[in-house]
């Protein structure tokens, strides 16, 4: 029997790079509201992940979730539970191909950044490194009930601007505080006045901070 959250985003996946059969290392791209597998993509080239196998998966309708990631968490069910699963099995598909967690990197922007936190708080673990362009923890509060394992040290970057029109500052520095008592070893920029994009200091601090590692 289909239940309504297998409904909701089917498990479309775009790739490029190496194959994960082939590579020591995948980078699972996540993008955001409105964005697309292919969009995100097109980020590696200013990434130091030549080697790397690229994932990304496709938001059904473009969208992870239908409203703000700072409502209720119920709120925007049964959407981002299904999003959350494609996230859980696109990373056991990649250690099922032999690559182990701790040379499995994300990166997502803005909503796909959001996705991105929550699903590796969520499932705490030294992973290769976590790359945040404009996110947070995802809900009206935080809620650490939903938070287990610990990071291990796994390099996490996060950049925003301030302010940004979809994610408050304070949300990104409790997430912050959030992943550095899990043992993440984050790092956080806020740029004045950025706006909602990618800048390359961002580019640049990822390659530094996590994809050189």
């Amino acid at each position: 029997m289909i239940t309504q959250t297998e409904l909701m985003h089917s498990k479309k996946i775009i790739t490029a790079g190496k194959k994960t059969t082939e590579a020591k290392k995948a980078l699972i791209m996540v993008h955001g509201r409105g964005g697309s597998a292919e969009d995100i993509l097109t980020l590696s080239n200013y990434l130091d992940v030549r080697e790397y196998a690229l994932i990304a998966p496709q938001a059904t309708g473009s969208t992870w979730y239908p409203y703000s990631f700072l409502m209720p968490p119920a709120q925007n069910e049964p959407w981002l539970s299904s999003a959350l699963s494609v996230l859980k099995e696109v990373t056991a598909d990649v250690e099922a191909d032999s690559i182990s967690r701790e040379n499995i990197y994300f990166l997502g922007f803005s909503q796909g950044a959001c996705l991105t936190l929550e699903f590796v708080t969520r499932n705490a673990g030294r992973y290769g490194g976590v790359v945040a362009f404009t996110g947070g923890l995802i809900g009206d509060k935080i809620y650490p009930e939903n938070y287990t394992g610990n990071f291990e040290g796994t390099p996490v970057f996060i950049g925003t601007s301030n302010p940004d029109p979809h994610v408050p500052v304070d949300r990104v520095k409790e997430s912050e505080n959030i992943l550095k008592g899990m043992g993440a070893d984050i790092t956080v920029n806020i740029y004045n006045n950025m706006g909602h994009t990618i800048s390359q200091d961002e580019i640049d601090l990822a390659n530094t901070l996590v994809f050189r590692k």
